[in-house]
């Protein structure tokens, strides 16, 4: 399910009755931003969008984050963010830009529609590492703002939200909190099966469980939404997929796995190349080889057994957001896979490795939190596209 612009807006315009943002400039509108109500807004950019019925992706949603010690004024956050449209190339569309209020770092969101006057639809594939990669750099030399080394985690894009606020049991209000993460890893991440879709959910405290062996919501393919403590373990009132907006059953869900089935040959063929190059730095172990991979935005959950003993990988690729399992990349990529690679680089033989196992256990995953790679700052409805950020890459604490 694609981002929709009525949701885009609505977090947006939401945030502004809040005071927690405010809406501070335009590009190609209609009116001026105090000339136009939220109607008037959503009306531009579904007049567009409604000019290309095939288009599955019609809306982008960008962030644009600065280091916080600058202090931006409202007509240079404009003049930044027209110049970073202009060389994405989107000047020609619609946008709306807001400045948000509410995070340790000064940010602004910029809403725009991927559809150009003609019904043609621009192409976004790659924007974050070509053309955003390009403008980052030109606009950090032309508004002097604070560089962002190569060592931190310094851009990204996609049609995805920006920051998932991880669910706080007794701090977040329960519902709200899951329906704000279920909503938004549906949306953004790649997953093809629904322990993948849990390894998405457990970033943020959220599992989805299928209830009793023989309960009714699994006969029903039902599932009930659950908050994590630190440890992994349920908490809280368990809240039902028919209660969250879009009804994310498991039937439901099996529909986003077929379609994201057929979008997965890209992603695989980008993670193979990303633990190539990792490899190729001769990690020592399984544990280096997993920092290695956090440096370039993948996460792993090693999978173990009763006994302690590893027998599969899963990799979550941030750049793609996709979830995607060793075995399902090849051989050389499952966990015996790589324990036989790692041997070959090192010269020693590991046996916390499981190999050649044909019936898996019930997944017991280790899970790495991702503190590296996500703040826990997400919001809802949003496309990343970080400016700037400076931030460490291990031990790194951020509170929003």
């Amino acid at each position: 399910m694609p981002i929709t612009v009525n949701r885009a807006l609505n977090y947006n315009e939401k945030k502004v009755e809040k005071g927690k943002a405010k809406c501070i400039g335009e590009g190609n509108m209609l009116l001026p931003v105090p000339c136009m109500n939220f109607y008037q807004k959503l009306d531009v950019f579904q007049s567009r969008n409604e000019l290309n019925e095939r288009a599955r992706t019609k809306t982008i949603h960008i962030s644009l984050n600065f280091d916080p010690s600058e202090n931006h004024s409202t007509e240079k956050l404009n003049r930044i963010a027209s110049a970073y449209m202009d060389r994405i190339g989107f000047g020609e569309q619609p946008y709306l830009i807001y400045q948000h209020l509410d995070a340790a770092h000064p940010h602004i969101h910029i809403l725009s529609t991927t559809i150009r006057a003609d019904g043609s639809r621009i192409n976004t594939h790659n924007l974050g590492r070509n053309q955003s990669e390009i403008a980052r750099k030109e606009l950090e030399e032309i508004f002097a703002l604070v560089p962002a080394s190569k060592q931190e985690k310094v851009i990204e894009y996609m049609l995805r939200p920006i920051e998932i606020l991880k669910a706080e049991y007794g701090y977040s209000e329960t519902r709200q909190s899951i329906a704000n993460i279920v909503t938004q890893v549906i949306d953004t991440y790649n997953f093809i099966s629904l322990p993948a879709f849990n390894a998405a959910l457990s970033q943020f405290n959220v599992i989805a469980d299928e209830g009793k062996e023989e309960g009714i919501i699994r006969r029903n393919k039902g599932l009930q939404y659950r908050m994590l403590d630190a440890g992994g373990n349920k908490i809280g009132v368990p809240i039902k997929a028919s209660a969250l907006p879009g009804k994310p059953t498991l039937t439901s869900l099996e529909c986003k796995f077929d379609r994201n089935r057929k979008n997965r040959p890209p992603v695989l063929t980008a993670l193979k190349s990303t633990i190539n190059t990792a490899l190729a730095k001769k990690p020592r172990d399984i544990h280096h080889l997993k920092r290695q991979l956090s440096s370039d935005q993948v996460a792993t959950i090693l999978r173990k057994n009763e006994s302690g003993l590893i027998y599969g990988i899963t990799f979550i690729d941030q750049v793609n957001r996709s979830v995607i399992n060793g075995s399902e990349l090849g051989k050389p990529y499952s966990i015996a896979g790589l324990a036989k690679r790692l041997e070959q680089v090192t010269g020693k033989h590991n046996e916390s490795f499981v190999h050649g196992l044909s019936a898996q256990p019930q997944d017991n995953i280790e899970l790495d939190l991702l503190d590296s790679l996500l703040k826990p700052e997400w919001e809802q409805e949003s496309t990343p596209h970080e400016l700037k950020k400076r931030r460490k890459q291990q031990n790194d604490n951020h509170k929003s």
